[in-house]
């Protein structure tokens, strides 16, 4: 199900909270696990038993870990098996195909005949509930987290629709105390109708819009340069608004409820290097791969060069985490490498004594680089539209078209709109939450939403680019 659907906004949501807030609170777990199991089952009701057995896996794993007589070998012979087990179905259900394809081509230019590949369908959100449930255990095991109280607790946690498919990729040990009590309040209930409203706002108006002018020139063969730049522009603008969109109403969502989810975007399209991007962009991501992989690689305690490879690993492991194709490695070593040298420099960049405004410019050109590589099909599609935009391509007729389709009034206004949000300071969630809440704000957002919802049934089903990753 997608939060960006007349079902949801009409219909699961409505019935969900009713439920919920005339349960005995003892209950609301539970009927926050059957809800958001049917929440994920709405698509592939196989998914259900997926994430069912890892979740009765996961929470095995903990028992073992954390049993009073474990010895500290059984202890790591159960966090391994935890890990193992995790990975390897990330690894079948990701990777599988993209492994026995690259395989399948080695073996043609070695003049081998290839074999069948089996079909497998990617379950949506399985990297997201295994970083949930795999942190849980590492944490378990460092002592950084008490078990879970039970497994109605632990349940609700990997299966917590607001987060369920497209993060933020939130922590057992920061929800812990929150799955046993939690604060509901009308000033709470608002400001995560508020955030909600804005993130809901933030994926119909300007991403979709944003994303149907990246589509249109990343699909077209030869761009001319101008229509390259604006494509690109329009796919940052695209991606930023549907994932900050996603994590603001996952926020809201949370808030309703009276969990406390932490902010996963702070206005990075305002950095000033590509060190500072990574502090704002996806926070829960990269808090992750810094706590269970940089760090337990040796970080910076190793000397230069171990600290310079770590960040490279680091970063081609995080580009291959979104997807099983050889342009998610390219774009994390583009920005391993950038990492890398400004460590070098002191996690200075090599523009750092430029004006505030030419550094921020020139971080988001980097960016802008990289998002080809992100969102092209594969590399000789990236080349090509690198060289489309150095203006480079040999154009073709259908160029003329592609133009005629991007330059519309409605689309010039929504990407002048969207690059204006990018970079003012002020951030949705922090209007909401910095200070108290009053149902005064919200309801000053109605117009918004209802405008949103209007143009929402106006539009084709686009679900949100993080689902598959």
């Amino acid at each position: 199900m997608v939060f960006t659907t007349h079902i949801f906004i009409f219909y699961f949501l409505p019935l969900f909270l009713l439920v919920y807030f005339n349960l005995p609170y003892t209950w609301r777990n539970c009927w926050i696990t059957l809800a958001s199991y049917v929440f994920y089952g709405w698509w592939e009701p196989w998914f259900v038993c997926l994430m069912l057995f890892t979740t009765l896996m996961d929470f095995f794993w903990g028992r073992m870990i954390t049993a009073p007589r474990a010895t500290p070998a059984r202890r790591k012979l159960a966090l391994a098996a935890c890990v193992a087990t995790n990975l390897s179905f990330l690894g079948f259900f990701k990777y599988y195909m993209f492994s026995a394809e690259s395989l399948n081509r080695l073996l043609e230019l070695a003049g081998a005949e290839p074999f069948s590949i089996l079909k497998v369908t990617l379950p949506i959100g399985i990297s997201f509930y295994t970083f949930h449930s795999l942190t849980y255990n590492i944490d378990l095991y460092r002592g950084h987290a008490r078990p879970a109280r039970s497994l109605l607790d632990f349940s609700a946690f990997v299966a917590l629709f607001p987060d369920l498919v497209a993060g933020p990729i939130i922590r057992y040990k920061t929800l812990a105390a929150q799955l046993a009590c939690r604060e509901h309040t009308l000033s709470r209930f608002a400001s995560g109708t508020a955030i909600f409203i804005l993130g809901f706002g933030k994926k119909i108006l300007l991403a979709n819009p944003a994303g149907q002018v990246a589509d249109a020139v990343f699909n077209s063969a030869h761009p001319y340069a101008v229509d390259a730049w604006l494509g690109v522009l329009a796919y940052a603008l695209q991606i930023y608004f549907d994932f900050c969109g996603y994590s603001d109403m996952a926020v809201g969502l949370g808030r309703m409820l009276g969990f406390e989810y932490l902010k996963n975007f702070d206005a990075p399209y305002r950095s000033e290097s590509i060190t500072e991007v990574w502090r704002r962009w996806h926070i829960s991501l990269s808090s992750v791969l810094r706590d269970y992989l940089y760090y337990p690689l040796g970080g910076n305690r190793l000397g230069p060069f171990r600290t310079y490879v770590n960040l490279a690993v680091v970063m081609l492991l995080g580009g291959l985490w979104h997807g099983a194709k050889w342009n998610f490695l390219a774009w994390g070593a583009f920005h391993g490498l950038l990492l890398g040298y400004e460590r070098w420099r002191g996690k200075q960049s090599f523009y750092g004594r430029f004006p505030r405004p030419l550094r921020i410019g020139i971080t988001f050109l980097l960016m802008l680089c990289s998002w080809v590589l992100f969102r092209a099909d594969n590399l000789s599609a990236a080349m090509a539209y690198f060289k489309a935009m150095a203006g480079l391509q040999i154009h073709a007729p259908a160029s003329l078209l592609v133009a005629a389709e991007i330059y519309t009034p409605l689309n010039i206004v929504v990407l002048i709109l969207g690059a204006g949000l990018v970079f003012q300071p002020i951030q949705a969630h922090d209007w909401v939450v910095a200070r108290p809440q009053s149902w005064g704000r919200t309801a000053c957002l109605i117009p918004l939403f209802v405008f949103s919802l209007l143009v929402m049934f106006s539009q084709s089903f686009n679900p949100f680019l993080y689902f598959q990753f």
